[in-house]
C-alpha cells in the first residue's frame, strides 16, 4: 500500500497544534534523566503511588530510543502514550499515538474543533463556552509519506482506508504522512509517527471554545479576547 505513495520532503518553519489545556506537564519527562530509566522510575513510583501509571500513560508504547526528555518534552510525549481505541484519529485506530499538526493556526484550531464538537455532542452538553486549549508551535523537516493526492484517506467521516494505510506505514519506518486538511479549506496536516522525529515545541495562546448545542461555532483568543466566528 506504501508504494502507491511518493515520499516528499516537507518543510514548515512553523507548524500547529492544539491542545486541551488541562493537561499538566509530566515531571518524569521535563527531568533531564536518561529515558531508558523512565520505566524503572516510574515502577518504583508506582510502589506509594499506585495512580502513577494513569498520570505517565503507556511509555511501552514509545521504544527508549525514541523518547524525548527535557524542557517541553511532555508536548512531544504525550500523543503517543496517552492513546485509547475510544480516541481514534484519521491515521491511527487509537492503539499507537500520532503527533498531529496543521500547517496554519487555523487549520489547528478547526480540525480539533471538528473533533471536540463530536465529543460534546456524544455526552450531550449543554450550550455555552465549555473547554480551554492551547497552541503548541514547532518546525517540521521531514520526509514523509504523500497522502495528498488520494481522495480515500480524506474521507470526512470513515477513516477504514487512512487507519489502515496509517498502520502500514508506520509498521514499515514511515516517518508520518503529510495530507489535506479535511476540515479547512486549502489547509494541510501532518501526521508523525515518533516523538523523537521534531523539535521540542513551544506554547504560544490560549483559546476557549464555545459550543452551541450543534458545533463548535467561536473560539475566544485569551491573550487578545478577540472573538473569531468558525
Amino acid at each position: 500500500m506504501s508504494g502507491s505513495l511518493s515520499v516528499v520532503r516537507v518543510h514548515w518553519p512553523k507548524a500547529f497544534r492544539t491542545i486541551r489545556s488541562i493537561h499538566p506537564p509530566i515531571d518524569l519527562f521535563e527531568d533531564i534523566a536518561d529515558p531508558r530509566d523512565w520505566d524503572a522510575l516510574a515502577s518504583a513510583e508506582s510502589k506509594t503511588n499506585p495512580r502513577i501509571w494513569d498520570h505517565i500513560g503507556r511509555l511501552d508504547l514509545v521504544p527508549p530510543e525514541r523518547r524525548v526528555s527535557g524542557p517541553g518534552a511532555s508536548y512531544l510525549m504525550a500523543p503517543f502514550v496517552h492513546i485509547s481505541t475510544d480516541r481514534p484519529g484519521r491515521f491511527t485506530n487509537g492503539t499507537y499515538g500520532v503527533y498531529s499538526a496543521g500547517d496554519r493556526e487555523e487549520v489547528a484550531i478547526r480540525e480539533v474543533a471538528h473533533h471536540h464538537a463530536t465529543a460534546m455532542m456524544n455526552s450531550d452538553e449543554e450550550p455555552g463556552w465549555t473547554s480551554q486549549f492551547r497552541m503548541l508551535i514547532n518546525r517540521i523537516d521531514l520526509d514523509l509519506h504523500d497522502a495528498r493526492p488520494h481522495e480515500r484517506y480524506h474521507d470526512p467521516g470513515n477513516y477504514g482506508a487512512s487507519q489502515t494505510l496509517g498502520q502500514s506505514l508506520r509498521s514499515g519506518g514511515s516517518n508520518g504522512i503529510v495530507y489535506r486538511s479535511v476540515r479547512s479549506p486549502d489547509g494541510e496536516c501532518v501526521a508523525i509517527f515518533w516523538p523523537d522525529l521534531m523539535d521540542v515545541p513551544v506554547q504560544a495562546d490560549h483559546f476557549d471554545f464555545h459550543w452551541d448545542g450543534e458545533r463548535v461555532d467561536k473560539i475566544r483568543n485569551c491573550r487578545t479576547s478577540v472573538i473569531f466566528a468558525l
